[in-house]
């Protein structure tokens, strides 16, 4: 019935909405600096006549007030994804750069302690014992140098090897991390929706739950897909890992023991918990997939090179080397031992004694010749040239990836900022919000007032007349 009386719960409900636009907005400037928060707004409703109309009577009122619709989160379906997307190749590219950089370090190319200078150093040994065959400093040159290169492979072969372990690790623990917030984002989807069912707002659930969905794109390209009630769903290359309330648990399959040591075979996956079978998944981006893809395509490559130069250099030394006689006369024999399955790691002079060094090719003891040296020059070219192309294929693929993640971080970072710019807190903007909210809420207890003043006219002066 509209009077005087309903101009009260007008002024009311302006009071009520009022009050939660400055809540709302109070919160979000508590919140501006709050990672993954995104900033809400008050909907309103008009309250205006019923919607039916009555048989015997009719509205003749002009509204009655607002009441709040909702508290909106601002985000954007499309644009959430993308960011996903976009972060989860950064994150592969990322982590690739570091690794590869890291091993890149370890090489150590150019420098004055690298295997290219070691090998420099060595074949000008036998250019000095050429010179002087005679001269026991000479052939101990020969020993000391050798020694130093075959130390400068192994060390670099072990820098590799003990890089895959650590990255062996790195795969358990991002397992383990994505077994975590497949398990969370569950529950959180289940807490969602009771929660909005019982009236209750969840805005904070989806802030959480939003962030989760990132880190699992970040970690394993993690694809989100909402079903009609609002749940996510999270698939990995196109398997399942969290479906409505249930989440599935990643496991390890081969290529990776327990314990983090290397297995027999590629490292494998696949989700249980899921489905009746563990389903097998390949992890191709994210933090995994670039974990996966050094351990069993970067590294294995890289290291398979530098054991094939190891044995080229080993072979034609030691050919060379059998090829001559040592300053007693007998015959050279093998200068490096090393093993053909492990050649790099196991790289090792074969003699220790300076006069068992092959610099003659004359039988017979005691002799000044040193051809047999001049000649062993003449067999590092190769192995220069093999070692020079496998450090430039690695320097060319980590120069590649330094070039991709610039370019990729360029666009997540665009993404990123057209993400801020719609969720994230402006202060301004805020600031803004709250004096409108101020003063509509101060307008709103000026009509209340009014009100009253009228009320107390109608009720407390009506039928009086003066005296």
């Amino acid at each position: 019935m509209v009077g005087s009386f309903s101009g009260i719960n007008t002024a009311l409900s302006g009071l009520r909405y009022h009050q939660v636009a400055l809540d709302v907005a109070g919160n979000n400037v508590s919140n501006a600096s709050t990672d993954g928060y995104v900033r809400r707004r008050v909907t309103a409703d008009s309250v205006g006549g019923p919607a039916q109309p009555a048989l015997w009577s009719r509205y003749d009122g002009h509204g009655d007030g607002v009441r709040v619709a909702g508290v909106d989160r601002m985000v954007d379906a499309l644009l959430d994804a993308r960011v996903r997307r976009e972060n989860g190749t950064l994150s592969y590219l990322r982590t690739s750069q570091t690794v590869l950089q890291r091993v890149e370090a370890g090489i150590g190319e150019p420098g004055a302690t690298g295997v290219a200078a070691a090998l420099t150093d060595f074949r000008k040994s036998w250019q000095d014992l050429a010179n002087n065959p005679g001269g026991d400093a000479a052939r101990q040159q020969v020993l000391g140098r050798a020694a130093t290169l075959a130390q400068a492979v192994r060390v670099q072969a072990a820098n590799v090897t003990n890089e895959a372990s650590d990255q062996r690790v790195h795969v358990m623990s991002a397992v383990s991390e994505i077994n975590t917030a497949a398990k969370d984002l569950a529950a959180l989807n289940a807490s969602i929706l009771t929660t909005e069912a019982n009236g209750t707002d969840a805005n904070t659930l989806h802030d959480t739950r939003d962030q989760l969905a990132l880190r699992l794109a970040e970690l394993a390209g993690g694809v989100v897909t909402v079903q009609s009630n609002g749940m996510f769903d999270v698939t990995v290359n196109g398997v399942a890992l969290v479906s409505g309330k249930a989440a599935g648990q990643l496991a390890v399959t081969g290529g990776i023991a327990p314990d983090g040591s290397a297995a027999p075979g590629d490292v494998a996956f696949a989700v249980t918990g899921l489905a009746g079978a563990p389903e097998p998944v390949t992890v191709t981006t994210g933090e995994l997939g670039a974990v996966v893809d050094v351990l069993t395509t970067r590294l294995p490559s890289y290291l398979s090179g530098l054991d094939a130069i190891a044995s080229q250099l080993a072979a034609a030394v030691n050919a060379q080397h059998d090829d001559g006689f040592t300053a007693t006369g007998a015959a050279g024999g093998a200068f490096f031992t090393f093993d053909p399955a492990n050649a790099a790691a196991t790289l090792a002079v074969a003699i220790t004694d300076p006069a068992a060094v092959a610099a003659s090719r004359v039988a017979g003891p005691a002799n000044e010749d040193g051809s047999n040296a001049d000649a062993m020059v003449d067999v590092f070219g190769p192995v220069e040239d093999g070692y020079q192309r496998l450090v430039n294929t690695f320097g060319t693929t980590v120069a590649a990836v330094e070039r991709q993640t610039a370019n990729q971080a360029a666009l997540a970072g665009a993404v990123n900022d057209a993400w801020e710019q719609q969720a994230g807190v402006n202060l301004d903007e805020e600031t803004v919000n709250m004096v409108m909210a101020q003063r509509a809420y101060e307008a709103s207890a000026r009509v209340m007032t009014v009100i009253d003043e009228v009320l107390d006219t109608l009720i407390n002066r009506t039928g009086l007349v003066g005296r």
